[in-house]
């Protein structure tokens, strides 16, 4: 079994997907695990909506420019503001649903999965059609649409650590 190092540094980005479908209990696993993500005073203000027919996929494509893949699922991490902690200068929603979309993508590669992540927030128009196709309620905003599938491509472990880009104490 992968130290988590090696399961962060083995987690890429897969734009190529074999043509079989995910077992549904492999999905549960990556929502199970982004839901045991940390968020903000412990609110959890995410939802999430499963996607695996390929009408539905092929619409939710339709609406996403980097999401044209042939993965055979989708999952949309969704922000709730109104769960969220908020105070007067803003919301934690997007960062809470970033670290449940990091879960999803590190759990997917720790499970031979593979996975991408396209952005939805905070482009306005993508918002609204991802809304529109996927009959999300007022108040449910999509962050992302996280492609799923089993790598039809590999690629090799990878960290991007740049000693110019860290600071010790102070900038």
């Amino acid at each position: 079994m992968p130290t988590i190092l090696e399961t962060i540094f083995q987690r890429r980005s897969i734009r190529q997907y074999q043509e079989r479908p995910v077992p549904r209990e492999l999905l549960i696993d990556l929502l199970r695990a982004a839901m045991a993500a940390p968020s903000a005073v412990n609110k959890q203000p995410w939802e999430f909506v499963v996607v695996t027919r390929p009408e539905r996929m092929a619409e939710l494509q339709a609406v996403l420019p980097y999401g044209k893949y042939n993965a055979p699922a989708a999952v949309v991490v969704c922000g709730v503001p109104e769960l969220a902690q908020n105070e007067p200068t803003g919301s934690y929603w997007v960062q809470d649903c970033s670290a449940a979309t990091e879960n999803l993508l590190l759990a997917a590669t720790g499970l031979g999965l593979g996975t991408v992540w396209t952005g939805v927030y905070p482009v306005t128009a993508r918002v609204r059609e991802v809304q529109r196709v996927l009959g999300l309620p007022e108040g449910v905003i999509p962050l992302g649409v996280i492609l799923v599938g089993y790598p039809a491509e590999a690629k090799p472990a990878r960290t991007q650590y740049r000693e110019d880009r860290v600071h010790w104490e102070r900038y």
